[in-house]
């Protein structure tokens, strides 16, 4: 594996990591949303991954053949879909609400702020660490050009 590669992987982390954190922050500002364009209250909607992988990347019959036989490595991660939580939200007595049905009561929004919040701390994380990776990566390079004296 090259620097290089090194610096693509990190790089792919970080998008999908954003990716995720702007998901987190929209489940978040919408926990009170009680009506949608799609009628009905707001639904949390989580990311999920998938390795880039060789056979992915170049398409071709080599780096296929190389990657069924697991001597190649990942090329990083990308977001391969952002599904949306079909379960009910609770629901609330509230008869003055304007989205209340014909028994008062209210559907609120499915998002866990608990769970919203330890995502994002996840996410965070792992965006840092992938900066890390990143850093160290372009500082093992910088080290390299000054050992080879360019």
């Amino acid at each position: 594996m090259s620097f290089f590669n090194s610096l693509d992987i990190s790089a792919t982390g970080m998008r999908a990591q954003r990716v995720r954190l702007d998901v987190i922050s929209s489940n978040i500002a919408n926990v009170s949303t009680t009506r949608t364009a799609d009628g009905g209250p707001y639904r949390a909607r989580t990311v999920i991954f998938e390795e880039l992988n060789p056979s992915q990347n170049f398409g071709n019959v080599l780096a296929n053949e190389i990657f069924r036989q697991g001597n190649s490595t990942g090329n990083g991660v990308r977001v391969s879909e952002i599904v949306t939580n079909r379960a009910p939200g609770p629901m609330e007595y509230d008869p003055h609400h304007p989205d209340a049905n014909a028994d008062g009561y209210v559907e609120r929004s499915n998002v866990n702020m608990v769970f919203e919040m330890v995502n994002m701390i996840s996410a965070s994380r792992s965006y840092e660490a992938n900066v890390t990776a990143f850093n160290t990566t372009k500082s093992m390079i910088n080290k390299t050009l000054e050992i080879s004296g360019v």
